[in-house]
């Protein structure tokens, strides 16, 4: 018994041995790994596709490694390009020095000695005298705008004439297609990393190089996608082995929409009857419209497209509100019959995705969607559009119209009443823009499907240095958060506004153009001018810019959602670049909730129980407490119809085409890479210790009867005597 138990502790001792060198193996492993390897994070590049190209980067299948060379002048680029002793090369270029002649020589003449391109950012570097850095074209959506008469020509940017583009700072490097990986690097700390590691290994003797270690990065971004959205949409909808493989998905989001009155609901029996029949050809909608969505070069690190997209968008959801206060009683109204449809697009930035989808839906019956449980709009019903473009200069603004018509020139007349009302002091220029130079937004949908069609842009001549890029930030309007206390759901007159703020706050400018645009409309509504010294509050603004910039973790998203629905949102602000249908959507969600909460009138003595049906809702509230309103607020679709159009011809350039690869995974790590003679010596050490090894092996199998003797008879492979007979 006791021989027993001592076998079995032995036994138990040995398995405990073995599994402690497995985990001391293991963890000898991991650190030898990360002697070896540094990860770092950096924004990458990656691939989009249209109709009838490829853009972005991709790095090479297995990834793409290259020692690290810091490009600051000319001479540096030069020697990359000419012949460098140790190939292939990591460029690493400052902030400033990434520009599309730089990109285009390495893209062109680099070869195979450039295997990547790693950008320091620089925020907060920028003077007002730099040098603008946006990657987007000088004329943005250039290929989907208005059509010449009898042309397929869009006629209204000229690349060619500075004084006529939209982004006069454009490099178009977003547009272009790089056969390496470019990723940019955030934050401070991994910028250190990578130049003192170049300095303390490269940075000396460039002659010599190839002859010792050098410090080096890998990079893997390998996108699947290939050719244009056509190929690869045809490849991801190839079935083998009753599989599918996503090789590429459309550009995808939602809009986001709210009426300024509820609309009648529709009973469900009825929602059976052909949909073009219960359009009510009486009811009539005034739009506003603006976008939601920017745009970037980098994966993970976006602007936030504080000048570019926000300021619009800002600007709608305060209008919004403010008419949603003045006009909660709706027997102010002139005509009843007339409501605002405000209306976010999605994807704008990609040839108009979303207002390119709203038509196309209206045109067949389809908006809004059955689950709204209201009646469809037609064309023919929206009055007039007023879209809110790009506001760079909020002092200067211009109405931009293809020709005069009734609804422009009322408006216009009234945008320079109001802006110029010594009451109000509000200091804005309102100008008349007539013709085909026309800026880069929402409204070009509905006139390139009706050139007549009854719509203007409200938008600033361009200043913005910095569209679609990551420097398109709070600093770009020189915004700083108040982070007041005060109520921002309330409405305020001009002596409580400048208590808080001043004349040149960005939130008092965004404010001054909401008051005019409320003021506005407000007299179209009702009739009568409006006199009053309640306007939008500058509050609300900062709030919104808050959330939308700075952080998630806002009171304004805390409001708009359930009680105690979150315990603490995250310290960055939401994504707004439409993406894929397989990413989450930020931006649509609290764009939907805050809508729903802002232009929504309370129902007072509803509990909670009684309000768990649409269009009623139960928000947290300003205290957090809860309360039931009655919302307006939905969402549509946003993707382009050339993906559910059978047979499209992908190269009309009817709709948007855009798409974005698939990719594994996407990461990037510093090493200390051997020098060329090191590797050579490696490689033949290992031939030779080959070849030597197969012919020793050659030798002792053909000489193996001398080298072991016959163990004799009574080896244990003899084989055994038969059994006897019993």
């Amino acid at each position: 018994m006791t021989l027993q138990r001592t076998q079995v502790v032995n036994f138990a001792l040995l398995a405990f041995a073995i599994v402690l060198q497995f985990q001391t193996t293991e963890v000898w492993g991991k650190r030898l790994h990360e002697k070896i390897y540094e990860s770092f994070f950096g924004g990458t590049c990656f691939r989009r596709l249209n109709g009838t190209h490829q853009t972005g980067c991709s790095s090479a299948e297995s990834g793409s490694v290259g020692a690290l060379h810091y490009v600051d002048d000319n001479s540096q680029l030069d020697f990359l390009l000419d012949s460098p002793p140790a190939p292939p090369y990591a460029a690493i270029l400052k902030s400033d020095f990434f520009t599309r002649s730089n990109l285009m020589r390495l893209k062109n003449d680099g070869g195979r000695n450039i295997t990547a391109v790693i950008v320091l950012n620089a925020f907060n570097n920028y003077t007002e005298e730099t040098t603008g850095f946006s990657h987007e074209l000088k004329c943005p959506n250039q290929y989907s705008g208005i059509l010449k008469p009898n042309s397929l020509e869009t006629a209204t940017c000229s690349a060619l004439q500075p004084e006529d583009t939209w982004n006069p700072w454009g490099s178009g490097l977003l547009h272009e297609d790089f056969p390496f990986p470019i990723i940019i690097i955030p934050d401070n700390e991994t910028v250190v990393r990578l130049i003192d590691c170049f300095k303390k290994f490269n940075n000396f003797d460039y002659k010599t190089q190839h002859l010792r270690s050098l410090c080096a990065v890998e990079i893997k971004s390998f996108m699947s996608a290939a050719v244009n959205t056509e190929v690869c949409w045809r490849r991801s909808n190839f079935i083998h082995n009753f599989a599918t493989t996503r090789y590429c998905d459309p550009l995808e989001g939602r809009n986001v929409y709210a009426t300024l009155f509820p609309r009648k609901m529709v009973e469900v029996d009825e929602m059976s009857a052909s949909r073009a029949s219960q359009i009510d050809r009486e009811e009539k909608f005034i739009m506003v419209t603006t976008r939601m969505d920017t745009t970037g070069m980098f994966e993970g690190v976006y602007g936030v497209g504080a000048m570019d997209s926000l300021t619009g968008y800002t600007i709608l959801i305060s209008v919004a509100h403010t008419l949603s206060r003045l006009l909660s009683d709706k027997r102010l109204l002139l005509n009843p019959k007339l409501n605002i449809l405000f209306m976010i697009f999605n994807g704008e930035s990609y040839d108009y995705i979303g207002s390119q989808r709203f038509i196309y839906d209206v045109e067949n019956s389809r908006f809004p969607k059955l689950s709204s449980r209201t009646a469809p709009i037609a064309l023919e019903n929206i009055e007039y559009v007023l879209d809110l473009g790009t506001f760079d200069t909020i002092s200067n603004i211009k109405l931009h119209a293809l020709s005069e018509f009734p609804y422009a020139k009322a408006m216009l007349e009234k945008f320079q009443l109001y802006a110029t009302k010594s009451k109000y002091d509000f200091n804005i220029r309102f100008e008349s823009s007539i013709g085909y130079q026309m800026p880069p937004t929402s409204a070009q949908s509905f006139l390139r499907k009706n050139i007549s069609f009854p719509a203007t842009i409200l938008n600033a001549p361009p200043s913005n240095r910095f569209y679609h890029s990551v420097y398109d930030d709070g600093a770009n309007v020189r915004y700083n958060y108040t982070n007041s206390s005060l109520d921002y759901t309330k409405l305020m007159d001009q002596a409580e506004a400048f208590k808080k703020f001043k004349a040149n706050d960005v939130q008092m400018k965004i404010r001054n153009v909401s008051a005019v645009v409320t003021m506005s409309l407000y007299e179209v509504l009702t009739g009568k001018e409006y006199n009053g010294d309640i306007l939008p509050s500058p509050v609300l603004i900062d709030e919104i810019l808050y959330c939308f910039i700075k952080s998630q973790n806002c009171p304004l998203f805390f409001a708009a959602s359930k009680p105690n629905s979150f315990k603490k949102l995250p310290l960055i602000a939401p994504n707004r670049y439409i993406s894929v249908n397989r990413d989450t959507e930020e931006a649509t969600l609290w764009t939907l909730r805050i809508m729903g909460y802002l232009l929504s009138q309370k129902l007072d003595n509803v509990p909670r129980e009684n309000c768990t049906y649409l269009p009623r809702y139960w928000f947290a509230g300003y205290n957090k407490q809860g309360e039931c309103r009655l919302t307006t607020q939905n969402d549509s679709l946003a993707l382009s119809p050339a993906f559910t159009i059978e047979n499209y011809n992908w190269s009309s350039g009817e709709y948007s085409t855009w798409s974005e690869s698939t990719w594994s995974s996407l990461s990037s790590r510093l090493f200390l890479r051997p020098s060329r003679t090191h590797e050579i010596i490696t490689l033949t050490t290992g031939i030779v210790v080959f070849l030597l090894s197969f012919c020793l092996i050659y030798i002792i199998s053909t000489k193996s009867e001398i080298l072991f003797e016959d163990p004799g008879p009574n080896a244990s492979t003899d084989a055994l005597n038969p059994p006897t007979a019993c």
